[in-house]
């Protein structure tokens, strides 16, 4: 169901959410949400660590049940937020402890996969044959029994939710509240090559979105949007959209504002492209 954006999706999304109001136009952005793609982005890189990984060990407790991870310092501090933990805690140097009681086990594990491997799985691949990024096993696996596009590793069951949302959408979340921008940028760009995701999945991770980033957040926020909308079609059918629209939320209003602009915009090109006549 994900669909590449067009420029023109990136300048309705993008100034319907920054605008001050909510509802008025601001100037067009000529930046597109996702590059297209034959286009070889930035090498994300790991952490500049230098040598050997030799600052002291730090132990994460995550989750309710207080599962147990463990790290080097220096690759921590690769986060503000870790940083700032593990400065208050410089007198013990060898008990170093962070508690991290309302993050998800499964998605700290990506947050500390990509702290040193500079990703995560399923991990993000350039295809000589196609000069194209995919999505590791995308290729080789179509079938989304077998781990392809849109298969289990996709999505995420997270107990504060009680259901499954994009893995992607929650990493980009961690990655917020954790200051790790080249992370957000690379679960951004993974999560616009999934596809075969149900309507229902969407909404909810939208919904998570929303709830888990800031309103200064447009990145993300916009992805949902620009979807939503270009699948409208299938959306408007999809009981779980009424369901979602009656709850209401910020949302609805970012969407009904994304969709006034829509029909600006292709007004406004039907105008430019009829004749005039004196």
């Amino acid at each position: 169901m994900f669909a590449r954006s067009s420029q023109t999706d990136q300048r309705m999304f993008t100034r319907s959410l920054l605008s001050r109001d909510r509802a008025g136009k601001v100037s067009k952005s000529k930046r597109s949400l996702r590059e297209p793609a034959k286009s070889r982005p930035q090498k994300l890189k790991s952490p500049p660590l230098g040598g050997p990984l030799l600052s002291a060990i730090v132990s994460i407790s995550v989750g309710k049940e207080q599962r147990l991870f463990a790290a080097h310092e220096d690759v921590l501090s690769w986060s503000p937020a870790f940083a700032e933990a593990c400065r208050e805690q410089r007198l013990e140097v060898h008990s170093k402890r962070i508690e991290l009681p309302d993050e998800e086990p499964e998605v700290f594990s990506c947050v500390l996969e990509f702290l040193y491997k500079g990703d995560y799985y399923p991990r993000l691949v350039h295809s000589k044959r196609h000069d194209s990024w995919e999505l590791e096993g995308a290729r080789s696996s179509p079938n989304l029994s077998h781990g392809g596009r849109g298969a289990a590793e996709s999505v995420l069951y997270l107990s504060g939710v009680g259901d499954v949302v994009l893995k992607d959408t929650a990493v980009y979340c961690a990655a917020e509240r954790y200051g790790l921008e080249e992370l957000k940028r690379l679960a951004l760009r993974k999560q616009g090559l999934q596809s075969g995701i149900e309507a229902a999945t969407i909404l909810r991770s939208a919904r998570y979105a929303y709830d888990h980033t800031p309103d200064t957040e447009s990145r993300l926020r916009a992805h949902y949007l620009a979807l939503i909308i270009r699948c409208r079609k299938t959306f408007k059918r999809s009981g779980t959209m009424q369901k979602e629209m009656e709850i209401g939320g910020k949302l609805f209003f970012d969407l009904f504002v994304s969709l006034c602009n829509h029909v600006d915009d292709v007004a406004e090109i039907a105008n430019k492209q009829s004749p005039r006549f004196i």
